[in-house]
This record gives C-alpha cells, sequence and structure tokens, in this order.
C-alpha cells in the first residue's frame, strides 16, 4: 500500500511537470496546424519549429516552475504562508528560480501584474486581480503540489487552495476552481474511481457558509453538463479540458489529447498530467518523456523532502 502510495505521488509531481514540458513546443497553435495526436511527442517530432526559441529542450514552463515554488514554500515553512510564496514566486520571475537553466519564460500577463505589484510592496494577499475577466489558468496550473503535501481536513485543502491564488488571481472563480482541483487530486490520490464527482459534491457542502462561492461553485463545476475541450486560458475551460482529457485510459494518451486541443497547449497538459500521474502512477509516465525532461535535479531534493513530509520515505 506504501508503495502504490508513492507511485501516486510521484506520479502527480512529475506527471504536471512532464504534460508542462510536453505541451511547451506546441504552444499558441490552432488544433489544425498541430501533428497528428500521436505523433505529439516529447521532444516533438524532427522538424517541428518549438514556439519558444529561448526554453531549454524539455523544459517546463512558468506552470512547473511556479508548482515547485509552491512546493518550496509549503515543505519550508510548514503551512501555506503567502507572503513567502509571493516572495518566492518573485524570485522565479526576477531570477528564474526553480526555472530550467534560470530562465523564465511564458509569464502570464495577469500573473506579472501582480508579481509587479509585489515587487513595488503590496502584501501577496492583495497583489491577485479581482475582476471578472481576471480568472485566467494560472493559479490553477501550479496548485496541484498543495494536495499532495497537506495532510488536514477537506475543507482546510479546499481553503487553502482558494487562498494560494490570491496571490496572482483573487477572483472568487479561480479560488473555487483551485479548491474543486484540489479535491479531486486529493480523491484520486487516494484511489477514488469517482473522484470528480466526490470533489464536486464537497465543494457545494463547502459553499453553505461561503455566499461568495456558491454561484461560483456552479460556473465552475457545472453540474449535469457534459463538456468538450478547449485550450484557451480561462480557468473553467482549463478544469474541464482537464477532465475531457481524462477519458483516455492510459497517461500518455492524457497529456497527447490535452495538447491535441491547441493554444494553452502546456497549462492544458500540466493540469491534465498532474491528475494522470496521480490516477496511473508514476511508472506510467514513459522513460523517454522523464529522461527528456531538463531540469530534474532541481526536483529531487523537493521529491525526497515531500515523502519524508509524507512518511513514505
Amino acid at each position: 500500500m506504501k508503495e502504490l502510495y508513492v507511485e501516486r505521488v510521484l506520479g502527480g509531481l512529475y506527471g504536471l511537470l512532464v504534460g508542462d514540458a510536453a505541451g511547451v513546443p506546441y504552444e499558441f497553435k490552432a488544433p489544425s496546424e498541430l501533428p497528428r495526436l500521436d505523433a505529439l511527442e516529447l521532444p516533438p517530432p524532427p522538424g517541428w519549429q518549438p514556439a519558444h526559441d529561448t526554453a531549454p529542450p524539455g523544459a517546463w514552463s512558468d506552470d512547473g516552475a511556479q508548482a515547485l515554488c509552491l512546493l518550496e514554500s509549503l515543505l519550508e515553512q510548514g503551512r501555506l504562508d503567502l507572503a513567502d510564496f509571493g516572495h518566492r514566486l518573485v524570485d522565479w520571475y526576477a531570477h528564474g528560480h526553480l526555472a530550467v537553466e534560470g530562465k523564465t519564460f511564458d509569464v502570464g500577463a495577469q500573473t506579472r501584474k501582480a508579481l509587479t505589484a509585489i515587487q513595488r510592496g503590496v502584501p501577496a494577499e492583495r497583489a491577485g486581480l479581482g475582476g471578472e475577466r481576471d480568472n485566467g489558468n494560472g493559479s490553477l496550473m501550479r496548485v496541484l503540489p498543495l494536495a499532495l503535501w497537506h495532510r488536514g481536513s477537506d475543507d482546510e485543502l479546499a481553503r487553502d487552495a482558494a487562498r494560494q491564488s490570491l496571490v496572482t488571481h483573487a477572483h472568487p472563480r479561480s479560488q473555487v476552481a483551485c479548491a474543486v482541483y484540489c479535491l479531486w487530486a486529493r480523491y484520486t490520490l487516494h484511489g477514488q474511481d469517482d473522484a470528480w464527482e466526490r470533489a464536486a459534491s464537497t465543494l457545494r457542502g463547502l459553499c453553505v457558509d461561503r455566499a461568495d462561492w456558491q454561484a461560483e461553485a456552479r460556473t465552475v463545476v457545472r453540474p449535469g453538463e457534459v463538456l468538450g475541450g478547449h485550450g484557451s486560458g480561462y480557468v473553467v475551460d482549463s478544469l474541464h479540458s482537464a477532465r475531457w482529457a481524462l477519458e483516455e485510459g492510459s497517461f500518455v494518451r492524457v497529456v497527447q489529447r490535452a495538447i491535441s486541443l491547441g493554444d494553452d497547449t502546456d497549462t492544458t497538459a500540466c493540469i491534465a498530467g498532474g491528475i494522470a500521474g496521480l490516477r496511473f502512477g508514476y511508472g506510467a509516465i514513459p522513460s523517454r518523456w522523464l529522461a527528456t525532461l531538463a531540469g530534474r535535479p532541481l526536483v529531487a531534493p523537493l521529491e525526497a523532502r515531500l515523502l519524508t513530509h509524507l512518511g513514505l520515505a
């Protein structure tokens, strides 16, 4: 049982990083411009022109770097400390902390504004933009390590997931998306076949005393609707695109299906890849993809500390 849990924890951590890295070369392309589904590989097919000229081959993007900043902060502080987390995000943005080869690329406009505000002295918990149009997927893409690290109740996990969103994406819609995603991840980690349905049900219960969450929960969860995939950067699209991709039966196919949606390919594949890693385990991630993943030395110490924190070392 312990071995299976380790498989799932590492699957989630590396699943998000591999998904992100696999999607990076294909970003900004329409679905019709992409190679066929089974050719969406890491690295990309010969002759493919990567989306980011400055990105090291096999590198994760802002998604993976921010996720590692969150994990590092949790392990260092022993709790969700928004001031510390915000500081680490600024260190990534300004100096390439936890970015592969220290190279920061593909920074979202909303995140850039929030981190610039922190640099000016705005407290991290008040730095995020909170308008209805400020619901990009930038806080959702990085939140999975919280679900891996967290040992509190479902209520505490959901509220912490929402709180970490405040640093860059403060609207309740983004907060709720992060909360339901972390619940989905937790139930998947524990082997629940109906993990999404359980997460949605738990979220509805948590909304009883949160008026600002109630309407947004309906927008985010979309009960009774079967949504297709859309590769946009809108947080609700990203969440449900991951659900759509996870209809596939293997880690590889989940990531390839996520990338096939085009546009924000790295983030869609990161969000889907994290859950797929939890579901299928570390061993389901192809060795050829893991071998291509750059920056492994950055992950190794965090991986070891996470397993020690969970009592799995």
